[in-house]
């Protein structure tokens, strides 16, 4: 009866978030991740406003055991960069150095590399003003960046963007609009779905707060159609986002009214999500890593208050249904 009652359980039974343990990495946010070569990496990060952001570089092949690439790498503006992997390269550009310590500055250096540790600069200054926490994607062969903001601690709305540039090699940049049609913002998160770029939630800090949970989707960066101008997750900035098994995702984050997230949320198309209906085992955070790899959802470190370096992943059943 027992095996019976078992079997007619499992079906049914909501996926779990399981912990793959503390990575071997000081606790962190706001550090770039990739899935390179069959591995998790992550680069630089967060400690702390008064603080020179750290530069290194962290992989793991099992998502358990941490090792470190590099201590010291040539790019320095590590927090909050724009980062992906593409053309079996590791890219970051932009980001903040410096926190709110003097000499604290953006960038619009683009960088890559091949295996963490050595670092090239394919410019030294894009045509793209110095940023950071802006969206980064590749699409139609193209790295697609968009928007962002021109100063973090001590900015202003002014220093928002709602740019979009292209680039095949990270050196020649081609602007595609000046202005999207969604409003300038920072600390939001795009993704590729189905041929399409989407542009999701994200705001502004300081000085003026402001959190969206809009939906943004384009086929060529030109043109933007407002897939839903309020989506059922709560407005938010420093969130997550990835695409698994045909659906975005959106992970966690943080605003001002409602402190840090722990929600996980799905959708296929940016217009319909559902709340993923297991609990988050994880405590709700901000500015951590996601990544899909080895088909599982993972998400590490991240502010959760403390800061963490906890790493946790999602594995969905092969007959998982929305």
């Amino acid at each position: 009866m027992a095996l019976v009652f078992l079997c007619l359980l499992g079906p049914f039974a909501p996926p779990d978030w399981v912990l793959e343990g503390k990575a071997e990495w000081q606790p962190r946010d706001s550090q770039a991740e990739f899935v390179h070569r069959d591995r998790l990496v992550i680069v630089g990060g967060w400690f702390q406003s008064f603080e020179a952001p750290p530069r290194d570089t962290w992989e793991t092949a099992d998502g358990k055991r941490w090792k470190r690439v590099a201590t010291n790498i040539p790019v320095i503006h590590t927090d909050l960069p724009m980062n992906i992997t593409f053309g079996d390269r590791m890219w970051m550009m932009g980001g903040w150095h410096n926190g709110r310590l003097p000499g604290h500055s953006a960038s619009n250096q683009v960088w890559s590399s091949e295996d963490g540790s050595q670092w090239r600069q394919e410019t030294a200054r894009a045509p793209w003003s110095a940023r950071l926490a802006g969206g980064l994607v590749e699409h139609k062969g193209r790295m697609w960046l968009l928007g962002g903001s021109e100063n973090y601690y001590f900015g202003d709305a002014s220093s928002l963007k709602n740019d979009v540039w292209s680039s095949a090699d990270g050196r020649e940049w081609r602007l595609e609009t000046a202005k999207a049609a969604w409003s300038p913002r920072a600390y939001h998160q795009a993704v590729t779905l189905n041929g399409k770029m989407f542009v999701l939630g994200g705001g502004n800090y300081v000085p003026a707060h402001e959190a969206k949970n809009d939906v943004w989707s384009s086929l060529d960066g030109k043109e933007w159609k407002l897939e839903t101008a309020n989506a059922p997750w709560d407005p938010r900035l420093w969130f997550s986002a990835a695409v698994y098994r045909g659906r975005i995702w959106v992970l966690g984050g943080w605003s001002k009214a409602k402190n840090n997230f722990g929600d996980v949320w799905h959708s296929a198309d940016g217009r319909e999500w559902k709340r993923l209906e297991t609990p988050t085992a994880w405590k709700a955070r901000h500015e951590h890593s996601a990544f899909v790899w080895r088909d599982k959802l993972w998400v590490a470190g991240g502010h959760a208050q403390p800061l963490s370096n906890e790493v946790w992943s999602l594995s969905l059943p092969g007959d998982w249904k929305p």
